[in-house]
Formats: C-alpha cells, structure tokens, sequence
C-alpha cells in the first residue's frame, strides 16, 4: 500500500503557524514595550537638565520594570529579543541612568546593575557625553563655569574609555560610529568653553582696567 505523501501535512503547517503565530506576537509586544520605554527614558533625561532627579530616578524605575519583563517575555524568542530594537530601548535606558549619575554626581551604573550587554551599554555611555554637552552650555549660561569644566573631563574620560574598544562593530553594535561622534561633540564643547572662558576673562580684565581708571581720577 503506497504511503499518501500528504499525511501529516495539515497537522505540520498547523504547527508551523503556530509557532509563527508566537514569534509575531513576541514581536508586537516588544515593539509596544521598547516604544514606552524609549519615551520614558526621553522624558528622563529632560528631567535630568531641569534638574528634576527624582523625577528622572521614577521615569528610569518604569523603564526598568518594563524591560526586566521584556526580557524574560522573549527567554524563548532569541530572534525577537536580538532583533535590535530591543537593544536600542536599552541603550537608551542606559544612557538616561548614566546621565543621571554623572550630573547628579553619584556612582556609575555598571552593565551588571543595568542589566544590559556590554556594547549596549558603551553606545549609551557614548550618547551621555552627547547629553553632557548639553549640560555643559547650560552651566556656561549660568556662568558656572567650573562645572562646565567639570562636566567636559568627564566626557574628556568617556572617549578615552570608548578609543580603546577596537573591535568589529559586528561585535561592538556599531559603537566606531559613536566614538566619532563623541569625539566631535568634545571638540565643539572644548571650543565653546574656551572661548566662554576667555571672554570672562577679558570681562574681568575690563572691569580691572576701569576700576583702576576710576580710582587715578
């Protein structure tokens, strides 16, 4: 009796779909999750330049829940869970709580107490010095120009760290890219300090200068 090719067909693709089925649901959460998470770390670091921290330290908590559960949601969907908007959602995670950190002056997280891989955590390191910068113009506005000095070594540090990471951007996430763009970003907050820095001084000398015309009249 020949065999009916066909057997067992029906009960494969139905087996097949389902499991489809449950990828493209993995992936519809992940999408709605990673979107939340990436608008809460936006608004965290907002937070953080108007010196709203424990605002921001919420914002970052509501992250963390929503990506601790992400993660264990797609334990059994490698593909989804390294699709790589997953990885951006940390990345931004990651630089909301270094941010945080190095303008509130407080230890810095680790990859570890993220909880999230290594070159994800160095691109977001790269996107806090993009950050500082912002935090730097706000201080010379403000005429605080010893915490602009300040916040410029720490990024001053950042590229010293992110230079030394030579390998493939297959393994680093892209991460070359973010290092020239972080160099970029410290050379124009070098320039932009400099010249603040010498128009103070120049400012100062004038006022010198009248002083002393004043007090000879």
């Amino acid at each position: 009796m020949t065999s009916n090719p066909a057997h067992g067909l029906q009960a494969i693709g139905e087996a097949a779909i389902g499991r489809l089925e449950a990828v493209n649901s993995a992936r519809e959460r992940a999408l709605a999750e990673t979107r939340q998470v990436v608008r809460l770390c936006a608004n965290s670091i907002r937070a953080i330049h108007r010196g709203e921290f424990d605002t921001a330290r919420d914002l970052q908590s509501q992250a963390q829940e929503i990506l601790d559960g992400l993660i264990g949601e797609l334990e059994s969907q490698p593909k989804i869970y390294w699709s790589g908007y997953v990885q951006d959602s940390q990345k931004e995670f990651a630089e909301a709580c270094i941010t945080l950190a190095i303008v509130e002056g407080t230890e810095m997280p680790d990859p570890g107490q993220l909880r999230v891989d290594d070159a994800v955590y160095l691109n977001g390191l790269a996107e806090a010095a993009g950050e500082l910068r912002r935090h730097v113009l706000d201080s010379i506005r403000s005429g605080e120009l010893s915490r602009a000095e300040t916040m410029l070594g720490v990024m001053d540090d950042i590229y010293g760290l992110l230079v030394t990471v030579d390998y493939p951007d297959a393994v680093t996430s892209g991460l070359r890219r973010s290092t020239d763009m972080v160099r970029g970003v410290l050379e124009r907050t070098r320039g932009d300090l400099t010249m603040s820095r010498q128009q103070r001084e120049l400012t100062e000398a004038l006022e010198r200068a009248e002083r002393i015309a004043g007090t000879d009249q």
